[in-house]
């Protein structure tokens, strides 16, 4: 996979994305080729503690390729700031990464819909009063013994049930521009990632290099197979129910990884990564199969107005497209 620098860019940017320049924000960092997959389905934890903040999951780009970070809950830098995410946008015949940032105002994050009350515009998740941040328990999840400054505001919820997940602004992406408010936002005074966000990063990058074969790591299939469940989502060849049985496989997988890692002092043995590849090939057959039983593959063909064979012949074009290597 080829990696450009922000250096070989710059001249492509000046010459044929011009408006998008003036949507960039600070920590603008690498670019890549190739689009980072959609956002996985997450649960979100509970916020452990009075005052911290959820700043969500995203893609980053390591030497082995793209890899999840989780979302966690933080302290801001200082009380009465909100997280702006980070997100990819495609530019210049590339995808940049605008890395995030601590505001007053949260700024342009290109309309990606994170969830848990980033809608892709704006926070809706809480808000500071007087120095105390009260959180709308309606979009996101608490420790109700620790934490009773709350509300619930139900009315921004269809704001978030959008079936979208692409994680980049640009073609096939979002589609979003800056508002006059993201704007204005983004010509404040901003404050850098946390020490803690910055760990915690890299604490991902080095579970990313642990590795399970090149393109074959537990980020990088979760992220191809993630995309495999949202075409069949989109197609109508996953119904909700097996949508929900093949990620909660998926899932399941990615915690008892993470454990495993935990108690090795931070990586994998090679009989755990041999067992957690074996784990995901299945998931990777059980999607194929639920998603080219007879009955969803006429369901996708009237959908998509074609006969039920030629349906199923394209589906297994995108899915040979799409397997991970092995």
């Amino acid at each position: 996979m080829r990696i450009c620098t922000v250096r070989n860019l710059c001249l492509a940017l000046c010459l044929t994305a011009a408006p998008m320049a003036a949507f960039s924000q600070i920590g603008i960092g690498i670019s890549v080729r190739i689009a980072p997959p959609v956002l996985p389905v997450y649960v979100q934890p509970p916020c452990p503690t009075p005052g911290y903040l959820w700043t969500p999951g995203y893609w980053a780009y390591g030497p082995n390729g793209y890899y999840w970070v989780r979302g966690v809950w933080v302290a801001p830098p200082r009380p009465g700031l909100l997280w702006t995410p980070g997100y990819w946008g495609f530019v210049g015949g590339a995808y940049m990464w605008h890395a995030g940032y601590w505001g007053p105002h949260v700024g342009f994050y290109g309309g990606v819909h994170y969830g848990f009350g980033y809608t892709g515009v704006g926070f809706y998740g809480g808000r500071w009063e007087g120095g105390i941040f009260r959180y709308n328990t309606a979009v996101v999840r608490v420790k109700t013994t620790v934490i009773h400054d709350t509300y619930v505001d139900r009315t921004v919820i269809n704001r978030t049930v959008i079936d979208n997940r692409a994680s980049f602004n640009g073609p096939g992406g979002m589609s979003a521009r800056p508002t006059a408010q993201e704007r204005a936002a983004m010509n404040e005074r901003h404050y850098q990632p946390t020490s803690n966000q910055i760990s915690f990063r890299d604490r991902a990058s080095r579970n990313a290099r642990d590795g399970f074969g090149r393109g074959n790591e537990v980020n990088g299939r979760q992220g191809n197979q993630q995309q495999r469940i949202s075409q069949g989502v989109h197609s109508g060849q996953l119904t909700p129910g097996e949508t929900r049985k093949v990620e909660n496989r998926d899932a399941t997988i990615n915690r008892e990884a993470r454990t495993d890692r935990a108690a090795n002092g931070g990586s994998l043995t090679s009989q755990e990564r041999h067992q957690i590849n074996q784990r995901q090939n299945n998931v990777s057959r059980s999607i194929y199969n639920e998603k080219h039983n007879a009955n969803n593959d006429r369901t996708a063909a009237a959908r998509n107005d074609r006969t039920a064979k030629s349906e199923k012949r394209q589906a297994k074009h995108t899915e040979d497209r799409n397997r991970p290597n092995r």
